[in-house]
């Protein structure tokens, strides 16, 4: 069973960066394209309806809204386009992760911080 889920899983991944190509082909039917968009956007968006912080309810969204709509969405994509964008996920899966492009968002991510805590912390009056 568990490796049932991890297919499933893995196939989900896969239908979401196919989705969000799709959304970016312009082949794609507009309406196809905006919904696919949006669905990947939100699967792939650290912000969500229930934060995942809560128990038990902060995945529900995940595991209710999310595949019907991920469902619809690769419906709504012609096939052919649909199946070519799959082929293209299946093949991003084997490449290498970018090591220097982690780190530099690592490090936008520090500066960031590092800029609002400065701008934030309170100034010593001289």
């Amino acid at each position: 069973m568990l490796r049932q889920i991890k297919d499933w899983v893995r196939t989900i991944k896969r239908d979401v960066h196919a989705l969000y190509l799709a959304a970016r082909d312009p082949r794609t039917p507009w309406y196809a394209k905006a919904f696919a968009l949006a669905v990947a956007a939100y699967a792939l968006s650290p912000i969500d309806l229930i934060p995942d912080f809560i128990p038990v309810l902060g995945y529900l969204d995940e595991l209710i809204l999310l595949p019907p709509a991920i469902m619809l969405a690769v419906r709504l994509v012609p096939p052919e386009l649909m199946a070519e964008h799959r082929a293209a996920a299946i093949r991003a899966e084997g490449r290498p992760v970018s090591r220097a492009g982690a780190a530099f968002i690592i490090g936008l991510w520090l500066l960031a911080a590092a800029a609002l805590t400065w701008w934030l912390w309170p100034q010593a009056a001289a």
